[in-house]
């Protein structure tokens, strides 16, 4: 390569060809066997999806802001979670996240949202399996205590001790106020606190498109008598087009790491003992 005066003395690529191999042909075949075999090629696909798969692997991009996260792609359910052999339904669980991404509460400004997942590391099926929205009144003197309350309710309910919650902005204080909540109650819990920096756009589209554009998202049919669907259908990478905040809850929590889950056994059996003695 030639330099004058930190210049270029030809055109930089001058008369340069684009060369292009998709991972897969036009007939369906793979350009590396060796390396990528279909069913390799198969597995890619699943994880990344649709989109990050045409524009890595097909070579074919794809713009963010045409992205779209369609509700008719969720597979729904009517049955609850099992403890006794980790299922729910016909499909094995091996893990749960609830996270918090919390808000003052108030009507008309941003939301508070708090939902459960669960998780099939195996097949990697995501289950949304309960959201609640938390809303205070107006006259409400302590909203984020009150939040707080309500969470740990949904908590004992769903016998779950460990939450995420996410700590930017007004979440900062809320692992404290928490605690403080639990420990009037009595509640043993797990706080584990997070704090995200990257675009919520990003964050949703890079967790929820995955899951959604390969089948692999699941949900409750209670989740469709909440807010989710409809901030789903009002999505856009570009935004202005709605509340997200429980899209940014549900992206939250497929992001971390599960705790992991076990059957804690068989049927529970009567035992009868022989009172038929003399001390």
């Amino acid at each position: 390569m030639v330099y004058e005066k930190n210049a270029f003395s030809t055109p930089f690529l001058i008369g340069y060809k684009i060369l292009k191999i998709p991972i897969v042909d036009t007939a369906g075949n793979s350009a590396w066997p060796e390396l990528f075999p279909p069913e390799r090629i198969d597995h890619m696909r699943q994880i990344v999806g649709a989109r990050h798969f045409s524009a890595q692997m097909m070579l074919n991009f794809v713009p963010t802001e045409r992205a779209r996260l369609d509700p008719g792609g969720i597979h729904f359910y009517d049955t609850e979670f099992e403890p006794r052999n980790a299922r729910i339904g016909e499909h094995h669980i091996t893990g749960c996240v609830l996270y918090w991404d919390p808000s003052t509460g108030r009507r008309g400004r941003d939301g508070s949202a708090c939902v459960l997942l669960y998780r099939d590391d195996t097949s990697r099926n995501v289950f949304i399996h309960d959201i609640l929205y938390l809303v205070v009144g107006e006259d409400e003197q302590y909203p984020l205590s009150r939040q707080c309350d309500m969470v740990l309710e949904f908590m004992r309910a769903r016998s779950i001790r460990r939450i995420t919650i996410e700590t930017n902005g007004i979440g900062g204080g809320i692992p404290e106020i928490m605690r403080d909540c639990a420990s009037r109650t009595g509640a043993n819990i797990y706080v584990n606190r997070v704090q995200n920096s990257r675009a919520k756009s990003d964050r949703i589209l890079d967790a929820i498109e995955p899951v959604l554009t390969t089948g692999r998202l699941y949900a409750h049919t209670r989740v469709t008598r909440t807010p989710l669907m409809s901030e789903m259908l009002g999505w856009s990478p570009v935004g202005g087009l709605g509340h997200d905040d429980g899209l940014d809850a549900v992206a939250g929590a497929i992001a971390q790491p599960p705790i992991p889950i076990r059957p804690i056994g068989g049927t529970i059996k009567t035992i009868s003992a022989n009172t038929n003695f003399k001390i």
